[in-house]
């Protein structure tokens, strides 16, 4: 089991093409831990915002009755891409993983694929 330091940094420097990681509360909106990001890229205020999207996503499974779980959200922009997954088990309601990667260099299945085997080594 990976404490959430180890975790961050197996993000970026497993995962190809990832700059910033975080592990976000969404019932608060606090990222519980960061690492990477830039000047130009402020890592909390996007993990905070990203609190929304989740909440928004859960609101509306709701709302349509489906009995599905999320396993990862996926965001592109011109230049990145930005990947939640919710944790699941050992203490992990309520969070989610949030990584961003350079969409030039990243592989987005591989992605997917590692930070699921983080979360899985995640001990939160």
């Amino acid at each position: 089991m990976a404490n959430l330091e180890t975790s961050l940094k197996e993000c970026l420097s497993s995962i190809d093409g990832a700059t910033a990681a975080a592990l976000v509360d969404y019932t608060s909106g606090m990222a519980l831990g960061t690492l990477g990001g830039s000047k130009d890229f402020n890592l909390e205020v996007a993990a905070a915002g990203n609190t929304d999207v989740v909440r928004a996503k859960l609101r509306t499974m709701e709302l349509l009755g489906l009995q599905e779980e999320i396993e990862d959200i996926l965001i592109t922009l011109n230049s990145q891409y930005h990947l939640i997954r919710l944790l699941k088990g050992r203490g992990g309601n309520g969070l989610f993983l949030y990584l961003v990667l350079d969409g030039g260099r990243a592989n987005l299945a591989m992605a997917r694929h590692q930070l699921r085997r983080i979360e899985n080594e995640l001990e939160v």
